[in-house]
């Protein structure tokens, strides 16, 4: 099997594209972020002075000539509109990587932990773009770029890898099916621990409470405690099932490759720790008493213990399943 060089250099050339403009989609979100309160500000300033004018009267403000202004955007919205217009060129770019990728190594491109980490990113992407589409959720794409910038920043520069053949024992076509779904899970994870980070803020400052300070200023705009919360339940019950669907197709591509189902890998328990911690969130979130504070901790946990699987079994621990791929 023989790499296609042109092709593998496209695949680098649309992924560090996409790393750029989330970079600059990042800076428009975070002036929408910094220009949000001058806007609420210049608001409220005009409607005092509507309030105190006289109204003009009824025949004459529905009478011929009227001009009905609509009201405009304001600066915040327009550039929060352009940073999610540019997330959404950002997935195009990493689906394109992907796929050049795959193309130029004539393979399923999971094959070391810098085109898995490509993977869980562009899943983190879309499945943003789909559940962060509500006006309410819209704020938090600043903390889901940032996360996912690091992970991209360290697949490009700590995790990179030659596009190459993979190694003989992931020549199977149970690795995009067990792979695939591995890493969309953990990028639907990603979402929904950067959802309870902020559950965890905004309980710190409650809506309409906030003093000054940086955090205060941070939590000013987030959603209420509730809405984060459903956010990262309703997340989390997506990305569960996956997670474990994964865990369980690998048992069995383990049994076809290696004779049993299970060994404890290191990879293996951790990935199972993962799933248990994340089954103890799902029951905290139903229980009383779990709820609020305990059971948000709980899943950040959960999703602390799959980036511990993947940089600390993937780069320290040896095992079975150390396929990292680093030069």
């Amino acid at each position: 099997m023989t790499e296609n060089d042109t092709l593998a250099q496209y695949s680098d050339w649309a992924f560090e594209s996409a790393f750029a403009v989330l970079v600059l989609a990042l800076l428009l979100l975070i002036a929408e972020y910094a220009t949000h309160r001058a806007d609420v500000v210049a608001e409220r300033e005009r409607e005092l002075v509507a309030a105190g004018r006289q109204q003009a009267p009824a025949e004459r403000a529905t009478g011929p000539g009227r001009i009905d202004q609509t009201p405009r955007r304001t600066v915040s919205q327009r550039l929060g509109n352009m940073g999610r217009a540019l997330v959404v060129v950002v997935a195009g770019l990493q689906l394109a990587s992907i796929v050049l990728r795959g193309l130029a190594t004539e393979r399923f491109p999971l094959g070391n932990m810098y085109e898995f980490v490509s993977m869980a990113c562009t899943a983190a992407v879309i499945f943003g773009l789909i559940v962060l589409r509500k006006p309410a959720y819209r704020i938090m794409w600043v903390y889901l770029v940032v996360p996912v910038l690091i992970l991209m920043f360290l697949a490009a520069t700590v995790l990179y890898a030659d596009a190459a053949p993979v190694v003989p024992a992931l020549r199977s076509f149970w690795l995009p099916i067990h792979v695939t779904i591995i890493s969309v899970g953990s990028g639907i994870f990603l979402v929904s621990g950067v959802a309870s980070v902020l559950f965890l803020l905004r309980i710190r400052f409650p809506k309409g409470e906030e003093r000054s300070g940086v955090f205060a200023a941070i939590a000013e705009r987030l959603p209420d405690a509730q809405t984060l919360d459903r956010l990262a339940y309703r997340t989390t019950i997506i990305g569960f099932p996956l997670f474990g669907a994964g865990i369980i197709l690998g048992a069995i591509w383990a049994e076809a490759a290696w004779g049993r189902f299970w060994g404890w890998d290191p990879k293996e328990t951790v990935s199972f720790i993962s799933w248990v911690v994340y089954a103890a969130y799902l029951h905290a979130r139903a229980t009383s008493g779990w709820r609020n504070t305990r059971a948000a901790w709980i899943n950040i946990v959960g999703f602390v213990t799959v980036l511990f699987n993947l940089f600390i079994i993937n780069m320290v621990v040896s095992g079975l399943h150390s396929y990292a791929g680093l030069n």
